[in-house]
């Protein structure tokens, strides 16, 4: 059994790596790429993966271990800065911080807008240490652990996540089913992932690529929100009030929900570790999970602080995690680390287990400097927070044109398409209208995320069975794993029932 990585190889480590570890050229690059990630990600549309491309030139000015190190402090402080403006406005700057605005924007209408902050940036450090650690001490046996996930096993871990939508729904079943299956609905759009054929495209070039998870976001929350808030008066818009909590606080009531913490942890983890899921069935789950073993699972989406709490743990612990199969194995899990991996080799560096023989100082500084963003991106976020609130201050009307430029360039920015826009809009149109019906969001971004990841994997199960000669039930329970993802997947829909039970 291979040993940790840090114990292996901390022995190795000269006088000269270490130096450049502990200098304050590290810390400050670490400062400045989260800093930068933090005010991307607060941008509704925008994302880590945005800023990295945005400034992969300037990487090129710097060393190779500092220019990588500014692309992973852009990376750790962009998944934070979405649940600023999720919080705070309704409006998450990326798909992974709809948790947070559901559960801190209805603490903002109670005038807790700068706890809901804390318990945001605080579960964020947790999360964010919990993956540097873990990227730390046990890469190569981690890495070793993703390959085992074939098309079988991703599929088990992709439905888990759709058994979750039970836990998310609320009073009513028939509502959340329909949010649900709008959300697979729009994910069956484009081009057969089997076949190559069409559907549901309605002979549209632009639709041929199927409903971009950015767009919808942006339309069921960013827009959906300041549709529903054009023509208030200003008393009925959200007044901003001084708060009297301390951090202390906050963080003693994070403490006591450890147990919560570490299973957010270890969620955000495992799925990290997974090329192609992507961090937001991690938040999902984790948020899923918090609900349906709180002792008050009604009080979801209404401001319950759990939520936040596991949320930003798995958001954040996904950082660490995604970077490990990229370090150890050269293969990059996610758009965020494939471009992080092409600005290494565009220095010349080969990414793989040969990395910590032939740059030592790369990876050790990056690996040690990665700690340093947790660092950073807390300072900026608790002592930021006094001065993210002012955005209540302004009146409501100046914030809705802002808003809505910011979202349409988010919206276009992806794919550098004004249909884009266009669906963002309407989408945005369906979601204001959700919002008067009581329909919940939950559901249809899970289902639109997950439904290609189910198809696809379920597609290459079929091939590979076919290929085997085996039934695709046999495909689909050949390895040990897979066996075990199956039995875990039924006890989670077992205990979603239960809940749903419970609560009603």
């Amino acid at each position: 059994m291979q040993q940790p990585l840090f114990l292996k190889d901390v022995y190795e480590l000269d006088l000269q790596i270490l130096a450049e570890i502990l200098s304050p050229s590290v810390f400050l690059v670490a400062f400045v790429g989260v800093l930068i990630g933090i005010f991307v990600g607060a941008i509704p549309g925008l994302n880590g993966a945005v800023g990295i491309s945005l400034l992969l030139p300037l990487t090129f000015t710097l060393e190779p271990q500092l220019g990588i190190l500014l692309l992973g402090g852009i990376y750790m402080g962009g998944m934070y800065g979405g649940s600023i403006t999720a919080i705070l406005l309704n409006v998450p700057g990326d798909v992974v911080a709809a948790p947070a605005a559901m559960e801190g924007y209805p603490l903002t209408k109670q005038g807790r807008s700068k706890e809901a902050l804390y318990y945001s940036i605080f579960s964020s450090m947790l999360g964010g240490f919990v993956g540097v650690l873990v990227l730390i001490f046990f890469t190569p046996p981690l890495a070793e652990f993703a390959l085992k996930f074939g098309p079988a096993e991703m599929f088990f871990v992709s439905m888990s996540g759709l058994i979750i939508i039970g836990a998310l729904t609320g009073n009513n079943i028939y509502k959340s089913l329909f949010a649900a299956l709008f959300g697979l609905f729009l994910g069956t759009i484009g081009l057969d992932t089997a076949t190559a054929t069409e559907r549901f495209t309605f002979d549209s070039v632009n639709l041929r690529a199927g409903i971009g998870v950015v767009p919808l976001v942006l339309g069921l929350f960013c827009f959906a929100e300041m549709f529903h808030n054009i023509g208030k008066k200003p008393n009925e818009a959200i007044q901003y009030k001084d708060q009297m909590i301390t951090r202390m606080t906050v963080m003693k009531d994070i403490i006591k929900h450890k147990f919560l913490v570490v299973k957010a942890g270890f969620i955000g983890t495992c799925i990290g570790l997974l090329p192609g899921v992507g961090t937001t069935l991690a938040v999902f789950l984790s948020y899923g999970e918090a609900k349906r073993s709180s002792k008050h699972p009604e009080t979801f989406e209404k401001g319950n602080t759990e939520g936040i709490i596991a949320a930003e743990t798995a958001n954040n612990a996904t950082v660490g995690s995604a970077l490990v199969p990229l370090l150890a194995l050269g293969v990059p899990g996610s758009p965020t680390t494939a471009i992080i991996a092409g600005a290494l080799i565009i220095h010349g560096i080969i990414l793989g287990p040969d990395l910590f023989v032939n740059r030592p100082d790369v990876a050790y500084s990056f690996l040690y400097g990665m700690l340093f963003t947790v660092v950073a991106m807390t300072i900026i976020g608790a002592f930021g927070i006094k001065y993210f609130s002012y955005i209540l201050k302004i009146n409501i009307k100046f914030i809705i044109p802002v808003v809505l430029v910011f979202a349409l360039f988010g919206a276009y920015s992806i794919r550098n398409s004004l249909f884009d826009v266009l669906i963002a809009i309407v989408i945005g149109i369906l979601g204001a209208t959700f919002k008067k019906i009581d329909v919940p969001l939950a559901p249809a971004i899970i289902g639109v995320v997950l439904g290609p990841l189910i198809e696809t994997n379920l597609v290459r199960s079929m091939t590979i069975a076919d290929a085997q000669q085996k039934a695709l039930w046999q495909y689909l329970l050949s390895t040990p794993l897979s066996i075990f993802l199956l039995c875990m997947l039924f006890i989670l829909l077992i205990a979603v029932v239960k809940m749903r039970k419970k609560t009603s």
